[in-house]
């Protein structure tokens, strides 16, 4: 969900060894830019439903699956925020025991204060991955992705899931962990 810390654990992996990187939601703040407006969150709720309208359920793997697939022929590859369970499904199909999905999760409370501190915490973030939300903004869209866009399938059958509610260290101790069982002791 969103604050749960997804791009923290993207960014420490990345820290860790090279991965290619495909941020699923890139895709909704493409059409923002193009659209020439600003980001709020009820445009970009229009604009994941309305790709969902056309594409399917599963749009944001299907509209990924090419970057995927480029970076995959340079080696791993780190997607980060799979959120429908359509969308696991196809790249499930697609990528087979080769797809490992890491759920990270934290309780709304420590995400709504997370999504609400970000602007102090980021600064101004260009490429918008850390916008900040107001604690009823995030509520509104927890409510719009469990039941519109099937979000709780993915984080169900997750192969890992990290709990996420106290110091990053701890986060980045469950990190490296997972990290050592798919890539072995001899990689730091």
């Amino acid at each position: 969900m969103c604050g749960a810390g997804k791009s923290e654990v993207a960014n420490y992996l990345m820290s860790k060894r090279k991965f290619g990187f495909v941020r699923f939601g890139q895709i909704t703040l493409d059409k923002v830019k193009e659209l020439g407006k600003n980001p709020t969150e009820k445009l970009e709720k229009k604009i994941r439903e309305d790709l969902r309208k056309k594409y399917g359920m599963a749009a944001f793997a299907i509209l990924n699956i090419p970057k995927f697939d480029e970076l995959l022929q340079k080696g791993d590859v780190i997607g980060d925020g799979l959120y429908s369970w359509e969308e696991y499904l196809v790249l499930k199909e697609k990528y087979g025991n080769n797809l490992v999905v890491i759920a990270t999760y934290a309780p709304p409370v420590i995400r709504y204060q997370r999504l609400e501190n970000r602007a102090k915490k980021h600064g101004t973030d260009k490429n918008l991955r850390f916008r900040s939300f107001t604690k009823d903004e995030a509520a509104n869209r927890d409510k719009a992705e469990i039941e519109n866009l099937h979000k709780a399938g993915p984080i169900a059958m997750a192969d890992h899931t990290l709990i996420n509610n106290k110091k990053i260290t701890g986060l980045h101790k469950q990190i490296d962990q997972i990290f050592k069982e798919i890539y072995g002791k001899k990689e730091k």
